[in-house]
């Protein structure tokens, strides 16, 4: 069972998705984690801070007491790191925002839902499997379709963006950090409203 603490302690934890390690680094997998490093810029912090599995940092974002968090537990095993801490700092599923790619969606297009399937997604899959639920708020950020049916969608999502998509992405990551804040200050339908057309 979930419960928010009082005032004072996290009211929300964002959680970035991605996998740990070099060779991952820019990978369409990792537009999660690229995010939360523009959000954590934007909060003058490093999440840096290793508990329960996951690398972390406390910050004030959208007026708003926030844990960002990095899961270090590779993507198909991300609830594995977002329970134990949901746990500890008693945060209910409603104030999880996890932050993910998309392929569904086109490069650098945003959809913010609060809540629904996992859509395929490995990493929301594990998320909904741990903490027992799929009401929890989830931001999307497109990272293309592979070029044919037949290209094996692990090396599509392991490989990385070049040219005009690489540009576009930097400009994602800008605008989703400002979709997050408009989320945590504004609330999810505002921010809907605003995000999920650009």
């Amino acid at each position: 069972m979930f419960f928010r603490r009082d005032t004072g302690a996290v009211g929300w934890m964002i959680v970035f998705l991605g996998n740990p390690g070099s060779r991952y680094e820019g990978t369409r997998h990792n537009v999660g984690w690229a995010v939360g490093d523009a959000v954590a810029k934007r909060c003058g912090v490093k999440i840096q801070r290793l508990k329960n599995r996951a690398l972390t940092a406390r910050a004030r974002y959208g007026g708003q007491e926030v844990l960002l968090v990095k899961p270090q537990t590779y993507m198909n095993l991300s609830g594995e790191a977002v329970r134990p801490l949901a746990d500890f700092y008693r945060i209910e599923p409603g104030h999880i925002l996890v932050v993910s790619d998309e392929v569904a969606l086109s490069p650098g297009r945003l959809r913010l839902r609060p809540g629904g399937s996992a859509g395929g997604h490995n990493g929301l899959k594990s998320i909904i499997l741990h903490l027992g639920t799929e009401e929890f708020p989830r931001l999307r950020v497109g990272v293309g379709a592979p070029p044919h049916p037949d290209y094996d969608m692990a090396d599509w999502v392991l490989g990385s963006f070049s040219g005009a998509d690489g540009k576009l992405m930097a400009e994602a990551y800008e605008k989703a950090a400002d979709a997050v804040e408009c989320c945590l200050r504004d609330g999810i339908d505002q921010a809907m409203n605003r995000y999920n057309n650009r």
